[in-house]
Parts: structure tokens; sequence; C-alpha cells
């Protein structure tokens, strides 16, 4: 059954994507067509918000092996509490088309409402995250889950619709649409997913010290480390990449400065004319997606012009955001540690038996 729904929605879900052109399954090879064969084979359909990456395939190979670490194969805990972070960290980041997928998924799973992990990871986007309200063990799953979701909804925010459902499935249809979703999702988040059967997609690398929260899980460990260094290959100026280094500590800000043109331009304006479009495209994709236009990535792509660089460009600076945000908070965690306050426990959902 699982098969026939990933072979039945493939044309489908590759149609969303825009600004690029995926590879199509049947001309995928090497690493792109293993990284088809695990998606499918793991989440049940060839997922746009991975296939969009499919034009860079190391990119792709990122994308796939954070998700399918933390999301789907971590065995600490639930699929519903990972579900539940997926779902709040893309309310956070206003990215309506990942919370669709992933609340679906989590009515499909449980009715159980977790508020104390819901509001910590929709702290995660901010500057002042809340302690983890949970302890040690589950750090490396949830943070991860965490940090995946920010990298994802910014390149869902860019290259994929605001809505997974077709145009004729929404307005009065959607509500039963959304009820259909939550049962397929559910059904397909119950499947067992064993932890680093992505390993030797990417060659290995090691964690780099603001990913240091991953370490208490070697297959999030792993996936992350080897996204990182095949993210990090791509061709970006120096410039753009200190400019982009130093703007991180600005995410989550009470002041969105970032949302106005005066704080783009005078961002840009110490590069060089030639390395601008680059670092306006970079900029956005870290503080404001929904901002990056056609405009925006015609004028990337007057230098540039293959799907292949767009796709990279985004990827290095999506990740880049992530990184600073999980980083962030892990610091929150660490100090709650160290405080009197006790970690909330995260309690084991009761998952629906029939979807």
């Amino acid at each position: 059954m699982a098969d026939l729904i990933a072979r039945g929605t493939r044309a489908g879900t590759l149609r969303q994507i825009r600004h690029v052109t995926p590879v199509a399954p049947r001309s995928a090879r090497g690493l792109v067509a293993e990284v088809y064969h695990q998606v499918e084979r793991d989440f049940g359909m060839l997922a746009p918000p991975v296939s969009l990456h499919s034009p860079a395939p190391r990119a792709l190979a990122a994308a796939w092996v954070m998700l399918r670490e933390t999301l789907l194969a971590a065995d600490t805990t639930g699929r519903a509490e990972r579900e539940a972070v997926a779902a709040a960290v893309s309310a956070a980041n206003a990215c309506p088309y990942c919370v669709d997928v992933h609340g679906a998924a989590l009515a499909g799973l449980t009715r159980d409402e977790m508020p104390a992990l819901s509001a910590w990871a929709r702290s995660s986007a901010t500057a002042d995250p809340l302690p983890a309200p949970f302890g040690d063990r589950a750090a490396a799953e949830l943070i991860g889950v965490a940090v995946a979701f920010h990298y994802l909804n910014r390149m869902v925010t860019i290259f994929l619709p605001e809505s997974p459902l077709p145009p004729f499935l929404r307005g009065a249809a959607a509500p039963t649409a959304k009820r259909v979703a939550s049962r397929l999702l559910g059904s397909l988040a119950r499947r067992t997913v064993t932890p680093g059967l992505s390993a030797g997609l990417l060659p290995a690398a090691p964690l780099p010290a603001d990913l240091s929260w991953a370490a208490g899980s070697p297959a999030v460990a792993a996936a992350f480390g080897a996204a990182v260094r095949a993210v990090d290959q791509t061709f970006l100026p120096p410039g753009v990449r200190r400019m982009a280094r130093a703007k991180a500590v600005e995410l989550g800000g009470g002041d969105p400065g970032w949302a106005t043109s005066d704080w783009l331009a005078a961002a840009v304006a110490p590069l060089p004319e030639v390395d601008r479009p680059a670092g306006r495209l970079v900029l956005l994709t870290m503080f404001a997606p929904y901002r990056v236009t056609p405009k925006v990535i015609a004028e990337f792509r007057d230098g540039r012009p293959s799907d292949a660089a767009l796709i990279e460009v985004t990827a290095w600076a999506a990740l880049l955001a992530a990184r600073h945000l999980g980083a962030r908070l892990h610091a929150a965690s660490a100090r709650s540690a160290t405080s009197t306050s006790t970690p909330i426990p995260i309690p084991m959902t009761t998952e629906r038996t029939s979807p």
C-alpha cells in the first residue's frame, strides 16, 4: 500500500515546486536516485520539501538526512512529540505548507495536547527561547527537529506554494481534505524507521561546535555533521559569508529591521556590486524568505543561472539561520539545567490505533 501511495503521488508533488525544475524519478541517477528511494521508503511519498533540492544532489542528501534522523527515525522520543515540534516551529516561522502537513500528521497520531512542548518549539524562533521542557536524553532529537524545520521552513517558503492541497481541494472542500490527510499521514507516521540508515549518502564529517546539542544521539550527530559539510561546500564569496554570519545575531529580535528595504540595502552595501544579488538572496532566505521574489531570484541568476546554484545558496543561508537558532535554543536549555527549576516531563501520548 505504501508503495502505491508513493508512486501515485509522485507527479502531483513534483508539480508543486517552483523556481527550479526538480529531477523526475524516472530520470534520477546516483545520489538523487538513492535519496528518492529512501524518501519513498521511509516517508511514504516523495515529499516536495525534500525533492525541491534535487537539482543540487548534495543539498538534497543533506536535507534528507537531517529530516530522516530527527523527525522520522529518532528512538528516544515519540513521533507525536516530534510532529508537535515540527508543527509549532512551522507556525512560528509562518510556513503554512509545513503547518498543514505536520499538523495533519500530529492529528492523525494523537488527540493529546502538548502545550509546554509546543510553546518551547515556538519560542525557538525568538531571541529569548524558553528552557527545554524535557531531559537531556531527548535534547538531540527534539532540538534536531526544531533545527531541521527552521531550515526546511525557509526552503519551503521560497520553493513551494502556501498549501500542499491542490486548488480544487481548497475552500469548502478543505476540511474534508484535511481529515483524509490526517488519516493518511498519521498512518504513514506509525511505521518504524530505523535510525542511522541514511549514513553513507554523504561523507562523514565531525560535528561542528555549535551543533554540540546533537552529540547525545550518534545518528543525529552523524546526520548534521555530514549535512553541514555538504551544504558548506557551495560557492559563495567570502564577503557574503562574513556578512551573513555577522547578521545572524539579529535573528528573532524584537525589532524586525530586516523587514525594511533600507535594512537590506545597508547590509549589502559594503559588498562589491557583483556580489550584492547573492547577498540579498542569502539575507532574505535567513530573515524573510517570503520576500524572495522572482525579481530577487532573477538578479541572482544573472551571475549564476543554474538551478543547482540557486538551491545551494539558499540551502547554505537557511542552514546558517537554523544552526544559529539551534545554538541559542541549546544555550537556553543549558542555563535552565543549572537553575533550581525542574524540566517538565513530556507525557507519553496516546496514539490512535486506527486512522
